[in-house]
């Protein structure tokens, strides 16, 4: 089975699935396995020390999947300088033909990107920077709903409204971002305009992905609510799972006089790669995480969770929605003589 769109034929995968970049997350280990399925992965660029690593990690990518991945490359302020030029020429030299940006604007890497015949997908969280990304030239754009692990933005538009008022707004395909974690989540969006969709926490609780199984454990066991929003003071808000760590940041950013350095270490992105997503030491650090966690039950693997996805929601689609719905005309309106 396979649900053709505008995004499969325009970048070339089997189906109109995504597992956008995640910080520590996006390896070759799980990103291959995502290729594999028929869906479109990217490594994380900066998951990598330095850009000779990432070249070594595409390579790796290379000798478990014959199928297309990309890199995503996520642009961000730093208190230390990160080298993005050369994380960006280095997926390109590597032969990388699709690139996923994200944070500030891609526009400084489009002429870079453009030579080199590389295609660029551009993730906002709001239609108004979907349009620039687009004006830039993006080939696509992936629109992040409120319900999305890390970044929602200040705006808290849910995806029922954000995902229709991006695709009104723009000609290029849109993927549709935050809430999605099984078949009705993808026709929802297909139904909404979207070409393709992008899962985040349900790509974590695979078996292919290189995380603690605790960490895995935990989606499974954790609902809807399971979830803060931190750094809502500081206009940076980002959704993270709920635990020790992340209710005791909220705890200190409702005191009118705290800052950013009094949950500088609690917040560290060290301390939830290391304790957490590697030892699983799952109330010792802060790690992502999306309102998702509510609608995953399971621990499969990578291809076989996209086979399930696709075969459910071509049934939604061809089986249960159009023997639900009827259509007849309309009665005449009735009118009064004059």
């Amino acid at each position: 089975m396979a649900l053709v769109t505008r995004f499969t034929e325009q970048f070339d995968v089997r189906h109109p699935i995504v597992c956008g970049g995640m910080t520590a997350v996006g390896t070759a280990d799980l990103i291959s396995a995502v290729a594999n399925s028929g869906a479109l992965g990217f490594l994380t660029a900066l998951t990598q020390p330095s850009p000779e690593a990432l070249v070594k990690e595409i390579s790796r990518c290379r000798d478990l999947t014959d199928q297309p991945f990309g890199v995503n490359l996520t642009i961000l302020p730093s208190i230390d300088p990160i080298p993005y030029d050369e994380y960006r020429d280095a997926a390109i030299e590597s032969g990388i033909r699709i690139i996923e940006t994200a944070g500030r604007s891609p526009e400084p890497h489009m002429p870079a990107f453009r030579a080199a015949g590389v295609k660029v997908i551009h993730k906002c969280v709001s239609v108004r920077h979907a349009i620039k990304a687009e004006q830039l030239g993006v080939d696509a754009v992936s629109i992040d709903g409120f319900e999305c692990a890390g970044h929602p933005g200040e705006d808290d538009i849910g995806g029922l409204v954000l995902i229709p008022a991006a695709t009104a707004a723009l000609s290029i395909p849109v993927i549709a971002s935050g809430g999605i974690a099984d078949a009705r989540g993808l026709v929802a969006a297909l139904a909404l305009g979207a070409d393709a969709v992008n899962m985040g926490t349900r790509f974590v609780a695979t078996e292919e992905a290189p995380v603690h199984e605790n960490v895995k454990r935990q989606i499974v066991a954790n609902d809807e609510r399971s979830t803060n929003l931190v750094f809502r003071k500081f206009r940076n808000t980002a959704r993270v799972a709920k635990n020790t760590i992340s209710d005791t940041v909220i705890d200190i950013e409702s005191r009118p006089d705290s800052t950013f350095d009094d949950v500088a270490e609690l917040v560290s992105g060290k301390r939830g790669r290391t304790q957490v997503l590697a030892q699983g030491r799952m109330d010792d650090g802060m790690w992502w995480a999306g309102q998702t966690q509510g609608l995953i039950d399971d621990v499969p693997k990578c291809g076989e969770l996209v086979d399930r996805i696709v075969a459910e929601a071509c049934e939604l689609i061809e089986r249960r929605l159009a023997p639900a719905v009827r259509t007849e005309p309309s009665a005449p309106t009735a009118r009064t003589a004059g």
